[in-house]
């Protein structure tokens, strides 16, 4: 069982800010900005995302479209990134992050180190507006 599995499933702890019976959104806890989410399928530790089937592959990109909207919302950025690398969990995912700029999606960026109250509120904001 993967971590993203784990934490999709609640036995490990996250800042969740959405979830339905297939899909699990969670801030990451290592930032590259405010409101930096993930998106994973609950039902597959398939590491590839293209090489998830169809409907699960389609099902997360809506859901992580919804997502997005949510945060867009809560946290203050110019729009939402969409990246997917999948080589640091081999579990499929997704991560949306907030930009104001492009170079705020460039992974040799410092990550943030917010507390577990600012992760909490941001994860709250964001639940709020989801959909």
């Amino acid at each position: 069982m993967t971590v993203f599995s784990k934490i999709a499933s609640g036995e490990l702890p996250s800042y969740k800010v959405a979830e339905d019976d297939n899909f699990f959104a969670f801030l990451d806890i290592r930032p590259l900005t405010a409101g930096h989410t993930l998106v994973v399928p609950r039902k597959t530790e398939n590491d590839y995302l293209f090489s998830l089937d169809n409907e699960t592959y389609s099902g997360l990109l809506l859901f992580a479209k919804r997502v997005a909207a949510a945060l867009e919302k809560a946290v203050p950025c110019r729009r939402i990134g969409m990246m997917v690398l999948g080589m640091e969990v081999p579990h499929a995912h997704i991560h949306l992050v907030p930009l104001q700029k492009e170079s705020d999606m460039n992974l040799i960026n410092k990550k943030l180190n917010l507390s577990p109250e600012e992760m909490q509120a941001i994860a709250e904001k964001i639940f709020k507006n989801f959909s």
